[in-house]
């Protein structure tokens, strides 16, 4: 609350300044833009490299597809293509199959976005070979690659690969403060200099510029210099919170997939519906989210002790077996 402060709109805040500059040197781009939400940035990286009228690919669970309020065709006219997706994962020839032709009479493939760690598979990790592959052929088909990074943080503890590698294959990054790291509000968005100027425009445009932002900054960069290491915590509450839970027969787990910070709990063995399950779970104190038909989501993140794990557990215990 105490940050030094300035108009971000003329881009005179120095502490958003200093977090913007911080996070292009993480991620070894020219420059970034500090913005309100995910979506948001998610959302300007698609205005910025199409036209109303183009293809975008993404995959069938992806956030934006599933959670952005169908954006991409409001805000920028695109329509989207969606791939099947294994556990969070298309490859290379999947996409392949579904690049547009070259003809006027058909949309125009401008961008590919990927997922990492992927939310609605559990907090699956994309694994980087897929990533270069997907790189290899948006290039040869001159075609721009996005990553919807929001939980890159999470991949990058859980693997050891660094942000600046997993950026290299990317031509635009978001990523996000409020979710692992705890801040309470902001993500940013990551590319060369030429994408940044286009993007702060969009910024504006959708309602997104911030006069003195520098307070949120502020607890952005704290995130950064206390949050990101402590998220393998979150991993291993994650894991012990699904092996317990495995135990049940009612639930299904696919525990291999528990991979960073999330669990998809499956529920039809229970005979009761996603809804009443999740009130149930709500006068247990429980919060966890919706997710496909039948399923629903854990998080773990830095406000769950592993004895709210352990309470959790014996709450799922007593009303499932």
């Amino acid at each position: 609350m105490n940050a030094e402060v300035g108009d971000d709109v003329f881009g005179e805040d120095p502490t958003v300044n200093r977090l913007q500059q911080r996070i292009a040197d993480m991620f070894g781009k020219q420059a970034a833009l500090f913005v309100p939400s995910g979506t948001m940035g998610n959302e300007i990286c698609i205005k910025v490299y199409t036209q109303p009228g183009d293809e975008i690919i993404v995959d069938e669970d992806s956030h934006i597809f599933v959670y952005e309020t169908a954006a991409p065709s409001l805000l920028s006219g695109v329509q989207m293509k969606t791939i099947t997706n294994t556990k969070g994962i298309i490859t290379a020839e999947q996409v392949k199959r579904i690049i547009r032709p070259k003809a006027y009479y058909l949309p125009s493939t401008r961008l590919i976005c990927l997922e990492n760690t992927h939310g609605r598979s559990g907090g699956s990790i994309f694994p980087l070979e897929h990533i270069k592959q997907i790189r290899d052929l948006a290039k040869s088909e001159n075609i721009k690659l996005h990553l919807d990074g929001a939980r890159l943080w999470n991949a990058c503890e859980a693997t050891g690969i660094s942000p600046q590698e997993y950026a290299e294959y990317f031509d635009s990054i978001s990523v996000c403060f409020s979710k692992g790291l705890g801040a309470p509000i902001g993500s940013i968005i990551i590319g060369d200099e030429g994408f940044i100027d286009k993007a702060r425009k969009y910024r504006k445009l959708f309602g997104g510029g911030m006069r003195q932002a520098g307070i949120l900054a502020a607890a952005a960069l704290y995130a950064l210099d206390h949050n990101v290491e402590r998220l393998s915590e979150d991993h291993q509450k994650a894991q012990h919170f699904a092996h317990e839970l495995a135990t049940l027969k009612q639930l299904r787990i696919d525990v291999a997939t528990v991979q960073t910070n999330m669990i998809i709990i499956e529920t039809e063995g229970t005979g009761r519906t996603q809804t009443e399950i999740l009130t149930l779970l709500k006068t247990k104190g429980l919060l966890l989210t919706p997710e496909r038909y039948s399923a629903i989501r854990a998080v773990m993140h830095l406000d769950v002790s592993m004895d709210d794990v352990k309470q959790a557990v014996s709450v799922f215990h007593s009303l499932f077996h």
